[in-house]
């Protein structure tokens, strides 16, 4: 794409950078080009990673093994590495940072205290959750503001984050249980789909058949539920016809504590999430 071409994107002229260009980055990358967000001259990652740097270089953008570059060529700086590297990361590119960029930061369990206390004073931080489904463009994001946003800051990170998927607004209280439900809720998901695949071929069919079956089925009710708008109670219940098949099913998973297994399964995550908040 050429810089003329930028004219088109939503944000023409927004300068994006990337520190670690692992899997998420790549992914954000993906959703911000595909969805004309941002254009790619104005994109730039980093990584100690040589290979990862391959990876996302091939999708059009610039990159470097310096993260100082990064700063310098940027406006919005995304943190994109593990939980354990943001803050000595921060220390290191803090002389370069001033109130004209806006440090967002995607990594798990890293609190905006974390996040302030490693930059300038004033510095302007957004914390992010989002999840794996990013690959796809289908992410679940929520997002938290620090103390020195300013106005319009939200808005452009929910611009960018809503390229690869949806992105709620969140008071940070409520990040690590979003941690725990939708940012490891992935997992969740596909083990239940394992396990209606396994069903299937436990009954007979074939096992590619019964996976694009349970993962259709998954894909389809979860549409359900964003596009009707609709309480997944009641679209369960237009389901259970009496006496019929699914409410057989609904039983023998009511028994089994199907419910109270994935509640428990994002309290316990979330649990651990604020535990790694303590630990970075």
């Amino acid at each position: 794409m050429s810089k003329e071409s930028g004219k088109d994107c939503v944000h023409p002229n927004l300068r994006v950078g990337f520190i670690g260009s692992g899997r998420m980055a790549q992914a954000m990358t993906k959703g911000f080009l595909s969805n004309r967000v941002v254009d790619p001259s104005n994109i730039i990652a980093s990584d100690v990673d040589k290979a990862m740097l391959k990876f996302i270089k091939e999708l059009g953008v610039n990159t470097t093994v310096s993260n100082d570059e990064v700063v310098k060529m940027s406006q919005v700086i995304i943190m994109a590495v593990k939980p354990n590297m943001v803050a000595p990361i921060l220390q290191e590119i803090s002389p370069s940072i001033s109130n004209q960029h806006l440090v967002v930061s995607i990594a798990a369990g890293v609190t905006i205290a974390t996040l302030e206390q490693n930059l300038p004073s004033g510095t302007r931080v957004i914390r992010v959750m989002p999840n794996v489904s990013a690959l796809v463009l289908a992410a679940a994001s929520a997002i938290s503001p620090g103390g020195s946003v300013q106005t319009g800051d939200c808005e452009l990170v929910t611009s960018l984050l809503s390229a690869v998927g949806i992105c709620e607004v969140l008071e940070e209280k409520h990040l690590d249980t979003v941690t725990g439900l939708s940012g490891s809720g992935p997992a969740y998901a596909f083990m239940a789909i394992e396990a209606l695949s396994d069903g299937g071929v436990r009954m007979g069919l074939p096992r590619s058949t019964a996976t694009r079956l349970a993962a259709q089925t998954l894909l389809g009710a979860a549409k359900m539920v964003l596009e009707t708008g609709r309480h997944p109670d009641q679209l369960k219940d237009d389901v259970c016809s009496p006496g019929g098949t699914t409410i057989a099913a609904v039983y023998q998973l009511e028994k089994a504590g199907f419910r109270g297994a994935l509640m428990e399964a994002v309290a316990t995550a979330t649990l651990k999430s604020k535990e790694l908040g303590k630990e970075n």
